[in-house]
């Protein structure tokens, strides 16, 4: 009787990693020429992907639980699956924060903030890739300090943008607007360091 083929999860988390990649994409082409009047169509267009995330999260997870064995913790693998997702509407929450505060102009250091964002989904995605091969790569621990890296790159951005936004305006529509703003920009970096972190773990506990 031929031997049933597991489910390949690593597969699974780079479709995940897929969409958190398209939605950083769409994030930076909205924001290099940005038009408030087109946000609601583009929060429709970056929803259809988000939406594509979680199906791929449900179905890892409707898989799991018929498996019995499984080439990582299972724990393991719901905290990477549900981490991915997390970063997927991570992206998403920034541009609605645009919509939902009225912004009318973007702030130059927000650009900036959203390259690095794009950067840390691609290095994600390319060490997602190499964590199939955990056991014998030598290269995923290079991928997942680029990872930290840039996540680094965040947060010197977050905290310069920040004290710009206060030495600069006493707006108090406009500072509450641009703190959340940063505040779910950060959030992606951290999300992606989160995922970083979880497959860190992973390679530890199985060295």
């Amino acid at each position: 009787m031929a031997r049933k083929k597991e489910n390949d999860y690593f597969s699974m988390f780079t479709q995940g990693v897929a969409c958190s990649c398209r939605a950083a994409e769409m994030l930076q082409e909205s924001i290099a020429q940005y038009e408030p009047q087109a946000l609601e169509q583009r929060i429709t267009a970056m929803h259809e992907i988000e939406h594509a995330g979680d199906s791929v999260r449900h179905e890892l997870i409707r898989r799991l639980h018929k498996e019995f064995i499984t080439p990582i913790e299972r724990e393991d693998i719901v905290q990477i699956a549900t981490s991915i997702d997390d970063l997927t509407d991570a992206i998403e929450d920034v541009l609605l924060s645009f919509y939902m505060y009225n912004v009318r102009e973007m702030r130059p250091d927000a650009v900036d903030f959203v390259k690095v964002i794009s950067r840390c989904c691609e290095a994600l995605g390319d060490a997602v890739e190499e964590f199939r091969d955990f056991r014998r790569s030598d290269r995923l621990r290079d991928k997942i300090v680029e990872i930290n890296r840039l996540e680094e790159d965040g947060d010197a951005i977050y905290t310069a943008a920040m004290h710009k936004l206060y030495a600069g305006t006493g707006d108090a529509a406009l500072l509450l607007g641009w703190t959340i703003v940063y505040d779910r920009l950060e959030k992606c970096c951290d999300c992606c360091e989160d995922i970083a972190d979880a497959i860190e773990s992973v390679v530890l506990k199985n060295s």
